[in-house]
């Protein structure tokens, strides 16, 4: 179990570490967006550029932090009937739901994405606006961000899930006690 619970514990830890990060970048959003607003209607004057990187920041912060969002279980969940269930029959709903939905629906959005991010990067595209951000297809390639790090907290999942199932729990990310007390 040493090797598998190490493995688990390094990508809680590198979700873990990614969303406390890009959490600062949401002060960037509003600080942006307020100074949007106050050049517009206060000084009748604008920058695209400041425009896009309201959007750039927003978007690192949803694409980026979806794995951190995973790890502390804050994505949309049928707690009605989840949480009548038992912990094994919760393990098998996480281990199903990330094997046959979450899985599949990653690589569709890796591989659909896969021409539009290679073209953006292979002509290093930037915004359209003559004053607005370079560096275009860096801001398209946080769909595979996003694919890699839901992929990788998609797993630690399962493994914790089966390592539950297997009768080897670990204690979970969020919790002080093991994962047969409470999943």
């Amino acid at each position: 179990m040493g090797g598998l619970a190490g493995f688990v514990r390094g990508i809680d830890a590198l979700n873990d570490w990614i969303g406390r990060a890009v959490a600062w970048l949401t002060l960037g959003c509003v600080l942006t967006c307020f100074a949007v607003v106050v050049l517009r209607y206060a000084f009748s004057t604008g920058h695209p550029w400041m425009q896009e990187l309201y959007v750039w920041l927003h978007a690192t912060v949803f694409m980026a932090g979806a794995g951190y969002t995973m790890l502390h279980r804050g994505h949309v969940n049928v707690d009605v009937v989840y949480g009548r269930l038992d912990a094994r029959r919760q393990a098998w709903i996480d281990v199903a739901g990330t094997l046959f939905f979450l899985f599949p629906w990653l690589a569709v959005i890796a591989l659909t994405s896969a021409p539009f991010v290679a073209s953006s990067w292979s002509v290093r595209e930037a915004s359209s606006t003559a004053d607005g951000m370079p560096g275009l297809y860096l801001l398209k390639s946080l769909l595979w961000v996003f694919c890699a790090l839901l992929f990788l907290q998609g797993l630690a999942l399962v493994v914790r899930r089966a390592l539950f199932l297997a009768g080897r729990p670990m204690l979970d990310h969020d919790e002080d006690k093991v994962t047969d007390e409470r999943l």
